[in-house]
């Protein structure tokens, strides 16, 4: 018999530039109001897992499961970091999701941290691209700019996306993030400042892209039990689904469309018995304008080519049914990359509590949707509210 399993407590950093912080300071800021929020005591943790990407490569520092926990105050729980690319803290809320469903732990403390600003350009560039099979496409020089402007190129291709159609996803999400006190962007930008900012990857733009950044966010999961006795109230995970995609552009079918978005969506949808016609407020991983549009298609929001079209028309503003990245998304909130996950988490339960700055009006069901690498690790959850 699986026990239901709930988001007892959410907590995080802002996001942005903290250069006097370490990777384990920002991520006990973050756990310490989780666990706050949470109400749960210390003492009814069982695991601590630490979603991390590059926290090796661009600081030296790794065994984060164990440091954490430590300075968190935490002794005899299983302490592990565990990393999925930017999937990473995602993909360490379903390792402790499934614990609490087969009643092996009953609450789970989940942290996401990364730092990624001040580096030089060419060491940022490394770390990221460790995620790209280096035996194949990273010699060949592939990058995550040049994978998403193959995809952007091909999808104008496809479907006569327009270059207004693909810049409107950051104008939108610019705006959103200029109401989020958490977001690195703090400023709205114009469709015309999108498109006249410097090329990076024909034909992606500076502003299309999403920043580096450093932050920390963090989720307590629990049994319906544990919740109903210390939490009022929680946020119950309707569906927890981690699947691979191709892990090189040449195991695609065709690049537009991504498995492990599909796959993954499929089986969400399945498990919490609900359809994408039934979300209210999502959280896509919008790592670059494009991936935005893709995930809306590839997460059944709009059909095959008219995600571009719908973005132009602001149907995912909040007077549309479906509301896409009300945090500012990756591309305002900001990208620290092994945060992200449990990030996205953190804005779709303040949604669903109805405490969120950018409210959507009676959220029920929130999604987040996270893909590390080339969509090759991706994550979706699905939430209900209380």
């Amino acid at each position: 018999m699986s026990v239901s399993v709930h988001v007892a407590g959410v907590g995080s950093t802002s996001f942005g530039s903290h250069p006097n912080r370490t990777l384990q300071s920002l991520a006990v800021e973050a756990a310490r109001a989780a666990l706050a929020d949470s109400n749960i005591p210390m003492d009814r943790i069982g695991c601590v897992f630490v979603g991390n990407f590059v926290g090796g490569i661009m600081t030296g520092q790794e065994l984060l499961g164990p440091i954490v926990a430590a300075d968190l105050g935490l002794a005899n729980v299983a302490a592990v970091k565990v990393e999925a690319a930017c999937a990473s803290s995602s993909a360490a809320v379903r390792i402790g999701h499934d614990l609490v469903r087969a009643d092996a732990e009953e609450a789970v403390l989940v942290v996401g941290v990364e730092r990624l600003t001040g580096a030089p350009r060419e060491a940022l560039t490394t770390a990221m691209t460790a995620a790209i099979d280096l035996g194949s496409e990273g010699h060949a020089g592939l990058t995550f700019p040049g994978f998403w402007g193959l995809v952007m190129a091909r999808h104008m291709h496809l479907y006569g996306t327009t270059r207004e159609q693909v810049a409107a996803v950051a104008v939108k999400n610019r705006r959103f993030g200029a109401n989020n006190p958490l977001a690195q962007f703090q400023k709205p930008i114009s469709l015309e400042e999108v498109i006249a900012s410097p090329p990076v990857a024909d034909p992606i733009r500076r502003f299309d892209c999403c920043p580096a950044t450093d932050g920390a966010a963090a989720v307590v999961l629990t049994s319906e039990a544990l919740a109903r006795r210390f939490v009022s109230p929680s946020v119950r995970v309707a569906a927890s689904v981690l699947v691979n995609g191709p892990v090189r552009v040449t195991d695609y079918r065709e690049i537009t469309s991504h498995d492990g978005t599909v796959n993954a969506a499929r089986r969400a949808y399945q498990a919490a018995g609900v359809g994408p016609q039934d979300i209210d407020v999502a959280e896509l991983h919008d790592c670059f304008s494009i991936a935005e549009i893709v995930d809306s298609e590839d997460l059944g929001f709009f059909a095959a080519g008219e995600g571009g079209p719908n973005i132009l028309r602001e149907a995912t503003k909040r007077n549309s049914k479906v509301v896409i990245n009300p945090s500012g998304g990756l591309l305002s909130k900001g990208h620290p990359t092994g945060a992200t996950g449990c990030g996205q988490i953190y804005e779709v339960v303040m949604q669903l509590r109805g405490q969120h700055p950018n409210q959507v009006p009676q959220a029920r069901w929130g999604l987040t949707h996270n893909g590390g690498g080339t969509a090759a690790a991706v994550t979706v959850h699905i939430l209900q509210s209380p």
